[in-house]
């Protein structure tokens, strides 16, 4: 149980209030702190109150300025009296009043005063003075009088306005002059008056009209008899001499005119998206397909007649083509119109046009599939470019030409099957050959194969140009936007092509004329799915990797890779860009060719060939990064050291797969000196990497200077593409020490000298740009010196000494922290103000919703109570 707090008695309470107005009233508890003078800008201590006072001070000032501040926060809005010296407390309240009162009687007299017309001012209407303008005085135009006109008499005005004189109450004294005078006319009788006066004058001025005219027509007639008499005749050869005498015509005006008469630019026709290409070119094989078939079965070959277009009632006929010249010829013979003749010729055009389309389309194809089997080596955009070409010129005006002749069958009808003749029907023989040619024709459109045995089947016994024209038109009547299936499809056939590429240089002898028509096709499709082929040369470019690695762990040394991995190696350099800095299939690649000039030793001449061959490979790889590659250099470095014959003393070092001496170290030597003097310069043959038959010695020394020959030829190549690095020269010091030294020119054939002398110069004349790379050289660090440090100290207990600008750091790090601790203090306190605020904004929030709850209750029951009672009074 808690302590029960003691009731304080009402003398406590009387006691506690005298004691506080005793302190307030005593003068001796009142502190003063007086100051000598004021400083500008700085706070003052100075303050007078009893204690306790400046606390009450520091909440006062809150609640003026941050509490204020609070209040208005997020507050847009404000109320700003502008009244005349409100915030001027110079002005004495009853000054105000005065100014503020002559203020407003002045805005109202200027309000008042905006419309006020006085006469001194002149008024003016556009420009012109009202005083000097003439009072409706202006002319008044008739529909009738439309060559004079004039003011209204007085009698009309009169008559019709009233004229304030004739209608108006007369006077005594002005009736009596009237009568005296003449006798008043009637209102009907002016108006009839006035009528008669009009058709006069109207009558008038139709006689001066038609007076004019005739007068006019006579002058005209006067002028044509006597204007021949005026006009001056000159005989025919003063004409010629002034035509002959005509000024030639300005260079700019000839420009001018041969602007005019140049063609206008046509509107183009809308480029096509790949979709409907591939479309259009499915249908074309799909249509030349069918008349194959056609052919096969022995049908007669004729072109389909084109069923007539429906023309709708509100159809203008002007889609025309005036391509040839079908102009209609109108006569009229016999009492009819004629107009079959023409049509008739032109129906019979159109007929012969119809039966040349086919073979226009078929020799189109041809010359495509020939044009394409001619460039088996070339790039896919070359060949992409040409096959748009052709389809451009296929296409020509075959739709206008087939709208035309629809046209004209609609408008011929029965005329034109009379007049047109019919078609020789073909023999026996003829359709038998027609039938034989059909069959050995080639099939236009092919389904996708569906396993690598059935491209196989698919490919079996056909020509190598005929194998790429299977795949290009697979390729086509199988394109992606044709159907949802047909991408896979492709990248199916993708993987397949490339099966088959290794199966076909894997054969003996390999078939690389094959391999090279289907190059192209296999772009083609890499270009038309990337990741699907990065993912199957990866995969092969993986598995050959791991089958040398495992070889490696078990012997210590591998085979040079076989033709198969050379070939795919070069289409990974013809597929993908090799001057990437790393890319995820040229990357490996290029590792892989190093791995293997680095492990697989050199025992034959055939080895030599294939590692040629991967240094050609190197080459190109690097040809546009110039990426250095020690393998390359070391193997040609090689290479040249199996053609030196004394190698008893070496200014080198051979580095493996190669040894300075030994079993495999004299394959270039030549047997026979005399064999350079028979040796043309050939390039070294693809196939010699996998199969090398060589029965003589005069033959292996043919391909031992083949070999030396690509290994000085691609020596150059790397002089060439490694001269701009800083260390060339001492990167091709082997090579240079070996061909000055151990390889004389005088046992070389004269193809070989040059190249020999070629390389020496290009490494001879190479500036050495740079020094070899060594270490910086330091000074040596001293050891450390174990003298104390003496400083004086001239007072103890406090930090003296040290220069002026310590002192002062030390002063303003002192002042800094003084400051900041306070006005972290003044925040805190601020922050508790604040929070205080809040609590008492939601206390009485929460007290005048429980009060306004409350009365909602108790009105709620006595509106309960009073409806009791009177259910209570009705029942009763």
């Amino acid at each position: 149980m808690g302590k029960v707090p003691k009731k304080r008695s009402l003398a406590d309470k009387v006691r506690k209030t005298k004691t506080s107005t005793e302190i307030k009233n005593n003068p001796f508890e009142v502190k003063i702190n007086r100051k000598k003078f004021d400083v500008l800008g700085r706070k003052t201590k100075h303050d007078v109150g009893l204690p306790g006072v400046s606390r009450s001070k520091a909440i006062t000032k809150r609640k003026e300025t941050l509490l204020k501040e609070y209040k208005l926060k997020n507050k847009s809005s404000k109320f700003i009296d502008r009244r005349l010296g409100e915030y001027d407390n110079k002005i004495a309240p009853e000054d105000k009043i005065l100014q503020r009162f002559a203020m407003e009687r002045q805005r109202v007299h200027d309000k008042k005063d905006m419309y006020n017309l006085n006469e001194e001012e002149e008024l003016t209407h556009y420009g012109q003075s009202l005083a000097e303008m003439e009072k409706f005085n202006d002319m008044v135009n008739s529909d009738d009088e439309t060559e004079e006109k004039g003011l209204l008499s007085a009698e009309l005005t009169a008559a019709h306005f009233g004229g304030g004189g004739l209608l108006r109450k007369k006077t005594s004294g002005e009736q009596h002059e009237e009568e005296g005078s003449h006798r008043a006319k009637s209102r009907q009788e002016l108006i009839e008056e006035l009528i008669q006066k009009s058709k006069q004058e109207k009558r008038e001025r139709q006689v001066q009209r038609e007076e004019a005219q005739e007068l006019t027509e006579k002058l005209d007639q006067d002028w044509k008899s006597i204007q021949a008499l005026m006009v001056k005749n000159t005989p025919k050869a003063e004409q010629a001499d002034k035509l002959e005498e005509k000024p030639k015509l300005d260079p700019y005006d000839m420009m001018v005119r041969e602007l005019g008469f140049e063609m206008k630019a046509q509107p183009s026709e809308k480029m096509k998206t790949p979709e409907e290409l591939a479309r259009e070119q499915r249908d074309k094989l799909q249509k030349l397909e069918a008349d194959r078939l056609r052919r096969m079965m022995g049908e007669e070959v004729v072109d389909s007649v084109q069923s007539r277009s429906h023309l709708s009632a509100d159809d203008l006929n002007d889609g025309f083509i005036l391509d040839k010249d079908d102009k209609k010829t109108l006569a009229y013979q016999d009492g009819k119109w004629n107009i079959g003749e023409q049509s008739g010729e032109d129906g019979e055009e159109a007929e012969e046009e119809g039966e040349s389309a086919e073979e226009d389309d078929l020799e189109d194809e041809e010359q495509e599939d020939d044009g394409d089997e001619d460039e088996g080596e070339d790039e896919e955009g070359e060949e992409g470019e040409e096959e748009e070409g052709s389809s451009e010129e296929e296409d020509g005006h075959s739709d206008l030409d087939s709208e035309q002749e629809s046209e004209d069958e609609g408008r011929e009808q029965d005329d034109e099957e009379t007049s047109a003749e019919p078609k020789k029907s073909l023999s026996k023989e003829e359709m038998k050959g027609q039938q034989e040619a059909a069959k050995a024709e080639l099939p236009y459109t092919f389904t996708a194969p569906e396993s690598y045995s059935d491209l196989k089947d698919l490919l079996h016994g056909h020509t190598p140009d005929n194998q790429r024209l299977i795949v290009a038109r697979t390729q086509k009547c199988n394109h992606p936007g044709l159907a949802v299936g047909n991408k896979l499809k492709l990248q199916k056939l993708l993987g397949f092509l490339l099966e088959h590429i290794g199966e076909l240089a894997s054969r003996s002898p390999p078939e690389l004329t094959t391999v090279d028509k289907l190059i192209p096709e296999l772009y083609a499709l890499c270009q038309m799915f990337p990741d699907a082929a990065c993912k199957a040369m990866q995969s092969v470019l993986g598995d050959s990797a791991h089958s040398m690695e495992e070889v490696l762990e078990v012997k210590g040394q591998a085979a040079f890779p076989a033709l198969d991995m050379l070939i795919y190696l070069k289409v990974t350099a013809l597929l993908f860009p090799t001057s990437d800095f790393r890319h995820p299939v040229t990357t490996p690649a290029l590792l892989y060719i190093s791995q293997a000039l680095t492990k697989c030793p050199v025992r034959s001449l055939q080895d030599v060939t294939s590692g040629l061959v991967l240094c050609c490979l190197a080459v190109e790889y690097v040809s546009f990064s110039k990426r250095f590659l020690p393998e390359l250099i070391n193997f040609l470095a090689g290479t040249l050291h199996l053609a030196v014959q004394d190698k008893s003393s070496l200014g080198y070092t051979v580095v493996p797969p190669f040894r300075p001496s030994g079993k495999s170290s004299d394959l270039l030597v030549l047997s026979d000196s005399e064999a350079c003097k028979n040796w043309s310069k050939k390039n070294l043959p693809l196939s010699a990497a996998q199969h090398l038959e060589l029965t003589t010695d005069q033959d292996r020394d043919q391909h031992r200077l083949m070999c030396l020959s690509t290994c000085l030829d691609l020596v150059k190549r790397c002089c060439l593409l490694y001269k701009d690095l800083a260390s060339f020269p001492h990167i091709f010091q082997p090579i240079r020490t070996l061909l000055s030294k151990h390889l004389s020119t005088q046992k070389l054939p004269e193809p070989l000298q040059e190249l020999h002398s070629m390389i020496l110069e290009a490494i001879s004349s190479a500036p050495v740009t740079n020094s070899r790379l060594v270490f910086e050289k330091k000074k040596p660090i001293p050891l450390k010196l174990l003298t104390p440090k003496i400083v004086e100290v001239l007072d103890y207990g406090k930090k003296r000494g040290g220069t002026k600008e310590e002192r002062e750091k030390e002063r303003l790090k002192h002042k800094y922290k003084k400051e900041f601790k306070g006005a972290l203090r003044e925040i805190r306190k601020d922050s508790r103000f604040l929070a205080k605020e809040k609590l008492s904004e939601v206390m009485n929030r929460d007290a005048e919703r429980k009060r306004k709850v409350k009365e909602l209750f108790g009105s709620l029951a006595t509106q309960e109570g009073e409806w009791k009672a009177l259910k209570r009074r009705k029942r009763k």
